[in-house]
């Protein structure tokens, strides 16, 4: 197919570095055009706008910050639906609001223009390895279409329902990693304090019923004190934000996530917003009086 990806950041890039490596045409674009180095030299086109990247496009994939984002590069004077032909379809891989993607699925529609919500799970490693979990919202039948294209970034493609329930899927995903890595965090300094080996306790864990995908790798990063900013306090606070937003929506008391929100935010308002959303294990650290990053042993 012939495919546009507007969006080249942390995720994005190796997106569409795998769509391109399937052998689809692709062009690309982003706000900063050294984004697109790599992906020009491999043989991407480069355009200087979304509205010449979309221009005879199949498909456009979107990888963007914010739902406010997302609004803006689909119907900007210059965004998608200015550059997309009617039978082209948008595919927006951004974590976003149900309701903004309806909204949005609502406008292309008048246009003839496809849409589908398809959010990623599996982070940086997930989109440079190919392994994402791929949540998709939409038409059927427009799905099929794309499920093999979908494929090339990640084998785990589901299709979730109408336009709008890939978001529910990835926003309660979301909502309940962060909820374990908080949760992660206190368990480690409880155990050091009350003299607990924390490797050891890690491994008993990973044996018994309190183990989580956030366990499992976020235990070692923050015993081996390897926190670069992967997945930041920023961006955990906007995807939780939108997960209470649902919430609120659908009736639901979400106590435990409306907490952990109200944790972010704080760690976020006070200097862990660049931070990876682990590293708030420093402030655990510095209120209890005591250090376990860096403590790992093999």
């Amino acid at each position: 197919m012939k495919l546009a990806f507007v969006g080249l950041g942390n995720m994005g890039q190796y997106m569409a570095a795998n769509l391109l490596k399937a052998g689809h045409e692709m062009t690309v674009t982003d706000l900063r055009p050294e984004a697109a180095a790599q992906l020009v030299e491999d043989g991407a086109n480069w355009a200087d706008s979304v509205r010449s990247a979309c221009a005879g496009a199949d498909a456009v994939f979107m990888s963007l910050p914010t739902p406010p984002d997302v609004e803006l590069v689909v119907t900007g004077a210059d965004g998608v639906l200015a550059g997309l032909s009617a039978g082209a379809t948008i595919i927006d891989l951004s974590t976003n609001s149900p309701s903004m993607v309806r909204k949005l699925g609502a406008i292309a529609a008048e246009k003839g223009i496809g849409f589908l919500d398809a959010p990623v799970s599996g982070g940086t490693r997930g989109a440079r390895e190919a392994t994402l979990a791929v949540m998709i919202g939409g038409d059927a039948e427009l799905y099929a279409r794309f499920e093999p294209v979908l494929k090339a970034i990640g084998p785990n493609v589901f299709h979730t329902g109408d336009l709008g329930t890939g978001n529910v899927a990835k926003l309660i995903n979301n909502q309940l990693a962060f909820i374990n890595m908080m949760a992660m965090n206190e368990a480690l300094m409880i155990g050091a304090k009350a003299g607990m080996d924390l490797v050891l306790l890690r491994d008993i864990v990973r044996a018994s019923s309190g183990d989580s995908f956030a366990w499992i790798g976020g235990a070692i990063a923050v015993l081996k004190d390897k926190l670069p900013p992967r997945f930041t306090t920023t961006l955990a606070c906007k995807d939780i934000g939108l997960a209470q937003e649902l919430a609120d929506e659908t009736g639901v008391d979400a106590s435990l996530g409306r907490l952990t929100y109200e944790m972010l935010q704080g760690y976020r308002d006070n200097g862990f917003a660049g931070e990876d959303i682990l590293a708030t294990i420093k402030a655990v650290e510095e209120k209890s009086g005591h250090v376990v990053r860096g403590t790992w042993h093999d």
